[in-house]
């Protein structure tokens, strides 16, 4: 790849983080966009976040395919085609030399005057990037670990299949969880029943050594990591079901653990400070982690290239 490919940009910054915004590579800390973009004053936009392991994106068109449904929802466009998208990806990672890490991406509505209403005239969405690094070891200590999680109130709003930026509700339990010790806040529904967690999807496995996590409506977003943990299961032909659990099954469970794209499948040790099962990482979600690194690296394309 050269610097040819991207109309005359220079073909690395100076040393430190480099972000891309509508068209532009730029140093992390001048990078910005209008006081008036939607997305600053109404959340009006929609974001992905993409795991770089070993230099290779996971999933990566399952992540593009989400947020391409995330903006037909909320009717906005595709600010370049996907092919484009997936060049600029991976030159933000070469130009900040990630070699693991995440690539995080944010489509908004663009910069309007400042009016509740979606505007009738479209302009080009604003399209902003950022990458960085994440430490593989630190990553493998905590599945190796587990993690606990306190529950607390699902107060999103309706449509959290959409992956909006608007995260007051999740951000408020994740902080609540960090004060109480705990890594993940699980969210509960007014029936007493498991959504999903502030930023991962929730699992359990019962006394049978069934795997369980909340069928996909409107209710939860539909995680790639999931999506691609349970093709792994099929294949390994480990059953899954699809359907709520309440806090009392989780409580009682076998195992848990939550899934995500910078996490895989992260073993739960405890919920609400009582142990899970014998308060350790359980077999069977290690071998779910397993399947799914497998799995996806599988798949993934060749490696990015980096600067020497």
């Amino acid at each position: 790849m050269t610097s040819s490919a991207f109309h005359g940009w220079p073909s690395r910054l100076p040393a430190g983080r480099t972000a891309y915004v509508n068209g532009r590579f730029l140093h992390h800390d001048e990078a910005g966009v209008h006081i008036e973009d939607r997305g600053l004053q109404f959340a009006d936009a929609i974001y992905e976040v993409c795991a770089v392991l070993g230099g290779r994106l996971l999933d990566e068109d399952e992540h593009l395919d989400r947020l391409e449904r995330s903006l037909r929802e909320m009717d906005m466009a595709m600010p370049m085609p996907r092919a484009a998208l997936k060049l600029v990806m991976r030159e933000l990672a070469r130009r900040n030399r990630i070699t693991d890490g995440l690539i995080y991406l944010q489509i908004t509505r663009g910069a309007y005057r400042r009016d509740h209403a979606v505007p009738t005239q479209p302009k080009r969405p604003t399209l902003i990037l950022t990458a960085r690094p994440v430490d593989p070891k630190a990553l493998a200590a905590r599945r190796e670990a587990g993690v606990s999680v306190i529950t607390r109130p699902d107060e999103r709003w309706a449509r959290c299949d959409i992956k909006s930026t608007a995260l007051l509700p999740n951000i408020l339990a994740k902080t609540a969880a960090r004060r109480a010790g705990a890594f993940e806040a699980w969210l509960v529904d007014r029936d007493g029943l498991v959504t999903e967690g502030s930023s991962t999807t929730a699992w359990i496995v019962d006394e049978a050594g069934q795997v369980i996590t909340r069928s996909l409506s409107r209710d939860i977003l539909p995680g790639v990591t999931r999506r691609v943990i349970l093709e792994a299961a099929a294949q390994a032909q480990i059953k899954v079901i699809e359907r709520p659990f309440t806090v009392a099954e989780a409580g009682a469970a076998r195992e848990a653990f939550i899934s995500a794209a910078t996490l895989g499948a992260t073993p739960v040790i405890a919920i609400d400070g009582q142990p899970i099962g014998d308060g350790r990482p359980g077999p069977l979600t290690r071998r779910i982690q397993a399947l799914y690194a497998a799995l996806a690296a599988s798949r993934a394309p060749a490696p990015i290239s980096r600067y020497k």
